[in-house]
């Protein structure tokens, strides 16, 4: 079964890519990393001609390019600099730095190598092009397209009717849609609709490339591929100290436009610690993406009030800082956590599967993670044990003794 083209403008991925890429471009142009792909669903096969096909469309990818107007789009992104543009403009994908095959459990094995400066652009479109390909290939498409469209008009009227208020939201469903044309209906749909919602409202979208298309906000700061590589990828740093060390290089780059800070890779403690009075200040808030988001929200709100209770400073005022949440959200949570925040502290939401891949049909739960940087193993310790991912247990646990270490004696 042979499909039409999934990824058509190498804008089609999240505008985090490009906030990391910058930095990557400027400060870790060397630095060479691993990605492998994993399938969470157990009972999910690929078969053959799924491969097939997903390797035909991560080819077909890797013959795109930026066109002007798409990097014309990029420079007015006010933090992005005009060397790095200028990079974009002879930048490529490397099918060469794939390799696919059948050999798995879930019958796609896919790994990345390459500069981290390319592999780093990879994650969202393959995620992007394993979904499509599997849907359309393993079941009757037009039918769960059918069923998407009516979820998608009831997720509308809800916000329409008040059913769910949320206050912001951004659609984040690019690595996980069902298709293309699920992911552009959704955003038109909901940023067309903003006037009509009582008490909600889609800033925008993750996509760069629908962003662009409706001229709604692209929404994105940072992903856990940042604080893993620039803590874990040099031998010379205590990856203990991965998030103050990924701080000080994203203010490097960014000085005060620093957006919102992810703080789960190696766990909140260290995150808490690392985040001192000058980062607390410089980001304009944090990202919830596992975890109990209560939890987390209230012990943010408590770390942001303890340093305005010393400083009196309104730039760490709770009221003036963003608790954005990503975390496997739907209407009902969302509207639930808006509604135990919001009067405390700014609050906002990423949603993605919920947004794009809502049919009758299960989502997959798919994952492509840097395995790798510069020949050593790196690792996210989330706070959920079921997002850990590490392809070395040994590394795992030397990770949680340096951290223990660190908590213990400091």
């Amino acid at each position: 079964m042979k499909l039409h083209q999934i990824i058509n403008s190498l804008l089609e991925t999240d505008l985090y890519k490009f906030s990391m890429g910058q930095a990557i471009y400027h400060q870790y142009p060397s630095y060479k990393t691993r990605w492998t792909f994993k399938c969470r669903n157990t009972d999910v096969k690929f078969t053959k001609e799924m491969v097939e096909e997903i390797k035909e469309q991560i080819h077909t990818y890797c013959s795109l390019r930026f066109n002007k107007e798409e990097l014309k789009y990029l420079a007015k992104i006010e933090w992005l600099h005009e060397d790095y543009i200028e990079h974009l403009q002879i930048w490529k994908p490397r099918f060469e730095d794939f390799e696919i095959s059948t050999d798995s459990p879930c019958g796609l094995f896919l790994e990345a190598n390459g500069t981290w400066l390319n592999t780093s652009m990879y994650e969202i479109p393959v995620l992007a092009i394993i979904n499509e390909v599997y849907f359309r290939m393993a079941y009757n498409y037009d039918e769960l397209f059918e069923q998407y469209k009516r979820k998608l008009k009831e997720k509308t009227q809800w916000l329409i009717d008040g059913t769910y208020n949320i206050g912001v939201f951004s659609e984040f469903g690019l690595r996980r849609r069902l298709s293309a044309e699920a992911q552009d209906l959704a955003v038109k749909t909901l940023c067309e609709n903003n006037k009509n919602f009582k008490d909600s409202k889609c800033l925008g979208t993750s996509n760069v490339y629908l962003a662009m298309k409706y001229n709604v906000v692209p929404v994105g700061t940072m992903a856990h591929e940042f604080v893993m590589c620039v803590g874990q990828g040099n031998p010379m740093y205590n990856p203990a100290y991965s998030n103050k060390l990924a701080m000080k290089s994203w203010t490097d780059e960014y000085g005060v436009l620093n957006g919102t800070y992810l703080t789960d890779t190696i766990g909140d403690e260290v995150c808490h610690r690392d985040m001192e009075y000058t980062y607390s200040i410089l980001f304009g808030g944090v990202r919830h993406d596992s975890g109990d988001p209560y939890k987390w929200g209230e012990e943010w709100i408590k770390h942001y009030q303890s340093y305005y209770n010393k400083y009196h400073d309104e730039r760490v005022n709770p009221k003036n800082k963003t608790l954005l949440f990503s975390d496997s959200l739907d209407f009902p949570r969302a509207s639930a956590l808006y509604s135990h925040f919001k009067d405390r502290i700014k609050v906002g939401f990423g949603i993605g599967t919920y947004i794009a891949n809502d049919t009758d049909v299960e989502a997959l739960n798919i994952v492509m993670k840097v395995s790798e940087c510069n020949g050593r193993p790196v690792a996210k310790l989330s706070n959920a044990d079921s997002k850990t991912m590490c392809k070395d247990d040994a590394y795992i646990e030397y990770l949680h003794k340096t951290i223990d270490w660190r908590i213990t004696h400091e």
